[in-house]
């Protein structure tokens, strides 16, 4: 299970009360942004403290390249690194280094050729969600027109399961999105693992 913030995190607590109580250690991933917000740092502790797995996803969330045209960028090589760079110092204050935590998801999830290479000259492995699991678009508000209902997500989760596996799948889920949706996938955690529990999984942090 990966989570992945940049501010919004109301449903943070309730995502560690369900991983405490499935005995699973989760993978979060926070932004520069997210580590300087007073109201995070006590539960960005936390996370740390009960052993989850803890990494970086940018500093200012920023787009690295264009969602039309991903073979180009939209920083500069040295403005990317220090990206990175600045994230890693707001981890640091936590007790995060980059050899104790390698993994690194870029902000929204996107990135191409140049920045997984700018990155794994800092030590970093790029990594992402596995496609057609669907939970990403847990952020999708009502008034988009590529909307999803959490009940949506959880079919589509299951029916990839059920035709691909989920055998060492990242299954990404945002513990915090708009206000607007209402329909929060976070509050089906516990029934998603469930399910996934019944269907002879296991879950491991990285």
């Amino acid at each position: 299970m990966v989570f992945t913030a940049d501010s919004m995190f109301e449903g943070g607590a309730k995502v560690l009360k369900v991983l405490k109580k499935n005995r699973i250690k989760g993978s979060f991933f926070f932004t520069g942004n997210f580590l300087r917000m007073m109201q995070h740092r006590k539960i960005t502790g936390k996370i740390i403290k009960e052993g989850h797995y803890v990494g970086a996803h940018s500093d200012r969330h920023v787009l690295y390249a264009p969602w039309d045209n991903r073979d180009k960028s939209l920083l500069s090589p040295d403005s990317l690194i220090n990206d990175v760079k600045e994230n890693y110092r707001e981890l640091e204050k936590f007790g995060v280094y980059p050899k104790d935590a390698k993994w690194f998801i870029p902000p929204y999830e996107w990135y191409n050729k140049e920045s997984v290479e700018l990155v794994s000259r800092l030590g970093l492995v790029t990594f992402n969600y596995t496609p057609g699991t669907a939970t990403p678009a847990d952020y999708t508000t009502p008034d988009m027109r590529n909307y999803k209902s959490s009940q949506q997500l959880m079919d589509a989760l299951f029916g990839f399961e059920q035709k691909e596996g989920l055998g060492g799948a990242f299954i990404l889920i945002h513990p915090g999105t708009e206000n607007s949706r209402i329909d929060k996938l976070y509050n089906n955690l516990d029934v998603i693992i469930g399910r996934l529990k019944e269907l002879g999984y296991e879950f491991d942090r990285l």
